[in-house]
């Protein structure tokens, strides 16, 4: 009994280090977007996910790895009023949709 608890907790161990090292793997944007669309789908709206350098403090929960292993994708929840604000800002402006 206890034999198959410890193989059963190797193999679990190593399934999760396995699952770690390919999410680590992914490009930080592919990343991104996969956590996004399962927030999203959770019926979070307000919210904002950023890329930062692996050492680089940064406020909001840690919620993925990327670039194999050298950034961080940081979660953070805005107020509705904020994320409308930065969806603004990242929109193109009519002159550089001309171009």
């Amino acid at each position: 009994m206890i034999k198959r608890i410890v193989v059963t907790a190797a193999a679990l161990a190593m399934a999760a280090s396995s699952c770690a090292f390919a999410q680590a793997a992914k490009p930080c944007e592919e990343l991104k977007s996969e956590i996004a669309q399962k927030i999203e789908a959770n019926g979070v709206k307000s919210y904002s996910l950023e890329i930062v350098e692996k050492e680089k403090d940064a406020q909001g929960k840690v919620v993925g790895t990327c670039d194999g292993g050298t950034k961080k994708i940081v979660y953070s929840k805005t107020s509705g009023n904020q994320n409308q604000q930065e969806a603004a800002n990242n929109k193109p402006s009519a002159q550089e949709n001309k171009q």
